[in-house]
């Protein structure tokens, strides 16, 4: 897989979602114009979060919470919020859907290519899946601090 581009993104407003009890990975919700956008995010160990060389059995990490918004008009409401705060985020996309290895990849490499331009990278890892211009797109955020 070709190595995502690195990018320091300030998210200036917090993006909210609906908590929904999602499994990451699971294939059971595509990405599309009807089923809306989906966030997932994982604490990663504190140890293998600072290396330079991660585990790639380390990531994603556990997950902490999951959200959607989005999708059907009779869709049932959850409970509570969930976000991705605004702040400073490495971040890197691809604008297509990945399976569990290649996020995991994806992660790893978000990881490496944040700690080589020394940005201090928090130890949590958000995954957005969206469709966006007529594709799938997998986003990866990591807060700096």
């Amino acid at each position: 897989m070709e190595a995502p581009e690195l990018i320091r993104l300030n998210l200036s407003s917090p993006l909210e979602y609906a908590r929904a009890p999602l499994v990451p990975f699971s294939g059971e919700f595509p990405v599309g114009g009807e089923t809306g956008e989906f966030l997932f995010c994982f604490e990663l160990d504190r140890e293998q979060a600072a290396r330079i060389d991660p585990d790639p059995g380390a990531f994603p990490g556990e997950l902490v919470f999951a959200g959607k918004r989005g999708g059907s008009p009779g869709e049932p409401a959850s409970a509570g919020k969930v976000l991705l705060p605004e702040g400073l985020y490495a971040f890197c996309q691809k604008r297509r859907e990945l399976d569990r290895d290649e996020c995991v990849a994806m992660a790893a490499e978000l990881q490496k290519d944040g700690l080589w331009e020394r940005l201090p990278l928090g130890n949590r890892l958000y995954i957005r899946c969206l469709f966006e211009d007529g594709s799938p797109v997998t986003q990866f955020f990591r807060p700096c601090f």
